[in-house]
């Protein structure tokens, strides 16, 4: 099947159904497939540093990371790539964990 990941509206052919028309609509597609890009990488890093720290069972070394994976917690949820509150519950998590963990 199709994807519009990489779009060339030049290439497409015409049994492709949902492409937009208008110049308005395929300058949105392209604006939202950058936000895409940009997103994926800043959604990447904060899924690996919340593994990192979440599967550490020494409490020094997730008081080393914890700092580190608050503020990549809060510049995602910055940014519009999560909602705040889904940070707010991301470092909740987190610190449960540090706190649980024995030295």
């Amino acid at each position: 099947m199709f994807t519009f990941r990489t779009l060339n509206f030049e290439k497409l052919s015409k049994e492709v159904n949902p492409l937009p028309t208008l110049a308005s609509s395929k300058k949105r597609m392209r604006q939202a497939e950058r936000a895409r890009l940009r997103n994926k990488s800043t959604r990447s890093s904060l899924r690996t540093s919340l593994k990192k720290i979440l599967e550490t069972n020494s409490k020094e070394e997730a008081e080393a990371l914890i700092n580190r994976t608050q503020s990549i917690i809060d510049k995602t949820a910055k940014k519009g790539v999560i909602h705040r509150n889904a940070a707010a519950r991301y470092k909740s998590r987190v610190r449960r964990h540090v706190a649980d963990l024995e030295s």
